[in-house]
């Protein structure tokens, strides 16, 4: 199968015109100076379903012929696509059902309900999933909505392509995240027809980077195992033919750490007012781990904003601490009235926010009239952590960590 035309990418724009929005383009400021010049975030965050899967399924669901609709539609996803899919489906009039991994995030589960989906949960991972969607599908004779391996979900998907060069139309290089491919592919298969020399960047998650090593030997590779938080983009093997147009199209595809996952989450959520998931903020978290690397004007694709709150929680604080936002210390001061709140008084003093304070007497390693003091601060970043520990060192503590 060819690879998806400009034109059958302008056909779906034609389609989506009245189901999707234009998602708007951020100017990032902030993150010019070490890039050298303008940086821009595309937010499919705030599409319709929270993220762009709605332009592909809907293409897709569009296509089918009226007795294929008629059969039903069925999904495997692990959150996003299982959304696009409900809504595509209703939208559609035709009925929806929809498996997911049995630790898929309860809001993606409850908003995928909310569209109107059947929702079953089966097995660890995606890939559980989606053979669970295949079997069902030839059991009843429902018609397969693959998340990402078909010239429709391609074309669908590529549309953002389209808007970003009305949107930056001097842009030189536009970050994708990438988890099947079919996004990073639509987008090179919009751009590089009306602008060659646009660069495409992939970007995979370290721990879920099927795109390397399958681009290394020449066709689709399977990892034995996908390990990151951007579950969205957590991918064993590419498709067939989101392989091909990654190999003939995109120009590069990068890989960044939980770290940086983590640290362009809450980047987005501070700076931008953005609610961004991790797999979302991949192409984020490539500026920050490979600054001054991709040639501006720079677009990074905002994927998706469909995050648990727990997780949420769990992300800003792994970002507050990949960020330097956080000083684990221990002390050891004279076991006397009044140290630990003389203690406590000067890192209020130094500007640092106590989050938790461990106090001990009892460890082999003390001396006699001696206490250990574990210390949780918050601070302003790297620099004011450096002065913090400084500091108490020159007020006479002893500092262990």
């Amino acid at each position: 199968m060819g690879l998806v035309s400009v034109d059958t990418i302008r056909e779906a724009r034609r389609l989506l015109e009245s189901v999707v929005r234009k998602t708007p383009m951020e100017h990032a400021r902030d993150l010019e100076p070490p890039q050298g010049g303008s940086v821009y975030f595309k937010c499919e965050n705030l599409q319709r379903t929270g993220s762009f899967k709605i332009r592909g399924a809907y293409t897709r669901i569009h296509g089918l012929s009226a007795e294929e609709r008629a059969r039903g539609v069925v999904a495997a996803s692990a959150g996003n696509h299982a959304q696009g899919v409900a809504l595509a489906a209703s939208l559609l009039g035709t009925k929806a059902t929809v498996y997911m991994p049995e630790r898929a995030p309860l809001p993606k589960l409850a908003a995928t309900r909310g569209y109107g989906a059947d929702v079953c949960l089966h097995g660890e991972a995606l890939e559980e999933a989606m053979a669970e969607a295949i079997a069902f599908a030839e059991r009843t004779g429902a018609v397969f909505i693959h998340p990402f391996d078909h010239p429709d979900i391609i074309a669908g998907q590529g549309t953002v392509g389209l808007e970003i060069l009305e949107q930056v139309p001097d842009v030189a290089t536009i970050l994708v995240a990438t988890g099947g491919g079919g996004l990073v592919g639509g987008v090179a298969s919009a751009v590089k027809a009306i602008k060659p020399d646009v660069r495409i960047v992939g970007v995979q998650a370290e721990g879920a980077a099927a795109f390397p090593l399958s681009l290394s030997a020449g066709n689709p590779m399977r990892l034995e195992s996908t390990q990151t938080m951007a579950d969205g983009i957590a991918v064993g093997e590419p498709g067939s033919l989101t392989f091909e147009h990654v190999r003939a199209l995109v120009d590069d595809v990068v890989t960044v750490s939980e770290e940086s996952l983590s640290r362009a989450v809450l980047l987005c959520l501070e700076r931008r007012k953005l609610v961004v998931e991790p797999a979302g903020a991949a192409a984020v978290a490539a500026l920050l781990e490979h600054p001054g690397v991709f040639e501006p004007p720079i677009v990074a694709v905002l994927s998706g904003g469909n995050v648990d709150p727990l997780l949420l929680l769990q992300i800003i604080q792994h970002g507050m601490t990949a960020a330097g936002r956080y000083l684990s210390l221990r002390l050891r001061v004279a076991d006397r009235p009044g140290s630990l709140a003389g203690l406590l008084s000067l890192v209020g003093e130094l500007g640092a926010n106590v989050l938790d304070v461990e106090h001990s007497r009892i460890s082999g390693r003390l001396a006699m009239g001696e206490v250990e003091i574990a210390l949780k601060l918050e601070t302003r970043g790297p620099e004011h952590c450096a002065d913090v520990a400084a500091q108490l060192q020159r007020a006479g503590y002893r500092v262990l960590v």
